[in-house]
């Protein structure tokens, strides 16, 4: 695992995505390996009927003409994609990062496929070119890419700022305690704030969990904390990130009980869309 795969295109998030990653990258001792994915949509045109519309001839000749139009459009594409690679690395090699460009055709979780074996981190904005930025919706290669790797991914946010101090979204479960392990073992937030955040009272083995990964990660050197709130976990860990000056959250792609559907399911997009903050979701 020797690179931090960066996945850009050319929406707003393409400069803050080479900024997080030249922050890992600068912590974690690495390269970036920047992609762009030529999406399948932005070389085909759509297809249509044109039965009974027009004669043999007519389609025969229209048929050509888009045949000729879709490739016009797939070269545009590219060299489109080739300069949006190459104004990235220009972006990372001032930050003195080392990076490889890579132009995919295919989706955006297809070509991280292609290259996790080599990879530890991976890197994606909030939004991409596709997305309603006017309503704030996510771009759904974020949700596809986080459900099918297995890699650490940092959604980015708008735009960077230092990571002084971070939060790490509790839930009491085992896979919790798997993420407080991986922070413990990791350079990438080392000697920085932590907060264990953890939405209800928690009892029993949450309970202990939650206490046993305060004292685990100041054994790894945090100055960590724990901080509990009742409430709906999005609304109460967004309120929080504002008033701690939380300037990363980690949670989970997968957990249990009031944080669980935070990345599966129907509020996938709500405490994203809600904290103007980059997001680590660790499997």
């Amino acid at each position: 695992m020797t690179k931090i795969v960066a996945c850009i295109d050319g929406s707003l998030y393409a400069e803050s995505v080479c900024d997080h990653a030249a922050w890992a990258a600068g912590r974690l001792g690495l390269a970036v390996d920047l992609v762009h994915a030529l999406g399948r949509r932005e070389t085909a045109s759509q297809p249509f009927d044109l039965s009974g519309t027009l004669d043999l001839g007519e389609r025969e000749a229209l048929l050509a003409e888009l045949a000729d139009l879709d490739e016009k459009k797939s070269k545009v594409a590219a060299r489109r994609g080739r300069l949006v690679l190459a104004q990235a690395a220009e972006r990372l090699n001032r930050a003195g990062v080392a990076v490889e460009q890579h132009l995919r055709h295919g989706d955006v979780a297809d070509a991280v496929s292609a290259m996790e074996t080599e990879a530890r981190l991976v890197v994606i904005g909030k939004r991409g070119e596709a997305a309603d930025f006017a309503r704030g919706h996510l771009g759904s290669n974020l949700e596809r890419v986080i459900r099918s790797t297995p890699l650490p991914v940092l959604v980015a946010s708008r735009a960077f700022r230092e990571i002084r101090r971070f939060m790490v979204a509790f839930d009491g479960g085992r896979s919790a305690m798997a993420i407080v392990e991986r922070l413990a073992a990791s350079p990438l937030l080392a000697e920085t704030s932590c907060e264990l955040f953890m939405a209800g009272e928690p009892s029993g083995e949450a309970g202990e969990r939650l206490h046993l990964a305060e004292r685990r990660l100041r054994e790894a050197g945090y100055a960590a904390s724990v901080r509990i709130a009742e409430g709906d976990a999005d609304e109460v860990i967004a309120r929080r990130v504002e008033a701690g000056g939380i300037d990363l959250i980690v949670m989970g792609a997968y957990g249990h009980s009031r944080i669980r559907h935070l990345i599966v399911g129907s509020t996938t997009t709500r405490l994203i869309q809600s904290c103007a903050i980059p997001v680590l979701v660790v499997r």
